[in-house]
């Protein structure tokens, strides 16, 4: 039987809220196997207060030895000023250990308000590089000011950068309806957004089954509204991939139903597309599927990377126990429904059951 180390980072917000959720789904799906090793880690505000730093050394030696962990989401503006400057444990990990793809689906679900209600597309968002200074620089920042009145940033494109994961987004279309839409702004940056056209080109040139198209990006958003359905797989970059993700979250029917999975060659990490919310953080009424579905993209991947059916499996469960429940009409209250958080996930869990 396969076993897996994962480690499990609650962070800021309403993060142990959704994290503990997405633990206790799946261990009720993993059942007979994959075994599961969980550490649970110190990140976030709690972590630099007790320990001083947000990430401290001894999560960042654990995750090293993990297969893949689940993270929460950080609330850096509550972090002292000294602190906001530096890049945040979720940056962190992503330039650490070379997290250079950012999955993150979007799709409307049964019983659940949509704009989009025929939309089920995924973002394949390039993770380390572009304008997002804290982490696309080995050393120093992409962000700096020669003079109190002018700030620069500097952008970083790379044929290496583009070629992964334009190869991710390819592989994902191969699974799902064959067609890839490249995102880019070329029209105006024609160096970097036209080294990243290009090679997105040129990988495409060897899938030849996937329909291409290209799109600026805020033709894209127009079209993402116009006509949500006639969209699979969407490759672009990290700052434009991380706009059209909410803007997809959001016409799906919500950023709480919004995963996210950022995956490198050797690590992978689960983290929900949307924020901390610390507006109702603790109150027990946080909407955790984002983060269990997020959860179930860790596992695909595990089972992608070492051929284990079980961890499949694992994933398959967890994921049709969520539709199953929303299929039902239990819901939280930010979809329309009155269940919390604890109610919702023992109706996972007991969908789970019932198979």
């Amino acid at each position: 039987m396969a076993r897996y180390r994962i480690g499990v980072l609650e962070c800021d917000g309403i993060g142990p809220e959704i994290v503990r959720s997405s633990v206790s789904v799946l261990k009720a799906a993993t059942g007979d196997g994959p075994a599961l090793d969980l550490a649970p880690l110190p990140a976030g505000l709690d972590a630099l207060q007790r320990l001083g730093q947000a990430l401290p050394a001894e999560t960042i030696t654990t995750l090293e030895q993990c297969h893949g962990w689940i993270m929460g989401p950080h609330d850096s503006e509550s972090y002292p000023i000294s602190e906001r400057s530096k890049r945040n444990p979720n940056a962190e990990l992503r330039h650490r250990f070379d997290l250079y793809a950012n999955i993150r689906p979007a799709r409307a679900y049964p019983n659940v308000p949509a704009l989009a209600p025929t939309m089920d597309l995924v973002v394949a968002r390039e993770n380390t590089e572009g304008f997002y200074a804290d982490r696309n620089m080995f050393l120093g920042s992409g962000e700096f000011m020669p003079t109190p009145d002018v700030a620069l940033a500097v952008g970083l494109f790379t044929r290496r950068g583009a070629e992964r994961i334009a190869r991710t987004a390819f592989h994902l279309a191969m699974a799902r309806r064959k067609k890839v839409a490249i995102v880019h702004k070329f029209n105006v940056l024609r160096l970097t957004y036209g080294l990243f056209l290009d090679v997105c080109r040129e990988v495409a040139k060897e899938f030849p089954e996937v329909e291409v198209e290209d799109f600026h990006v805020d033709n894209m958003t127009a079209q993402l509204v116009r006509r949500p359905g006639h969209f699979d797989v969407i490759l672009t970059t990290n700052m434009f991939g991380d706009i059209l993700s909410d803007l997809t979250g959001e016409l799906s029917g919500s950023l709480g139903l919004a995963p996210g999975l950022n995956a490198g060659d050797t690590h992978a990490m689960a983290q929900a597309a949307h924020g901390s919310a610390p507006d109702i953080a603790g109150r027990g009424i946080a909407n955790p599927v984002a983060e269990i579905l997020s959860t179930a993209m860790l596992m695909r991947w595990l089972a992608d990377k070492h051929q284990d059916v079980s961890a499949r499996t694992a994933a398959e469960r967890m994921e049709r126990a969520v539709l199953r429940t929303l299929e039902s009409g239990v819901r939280t209250g930010d979809l329309g429904g009155s269940a919390n958080t604890e109610a919702f996930t023992g109706a996972v869990i007991g969908n789970i059951g019932r198979e």
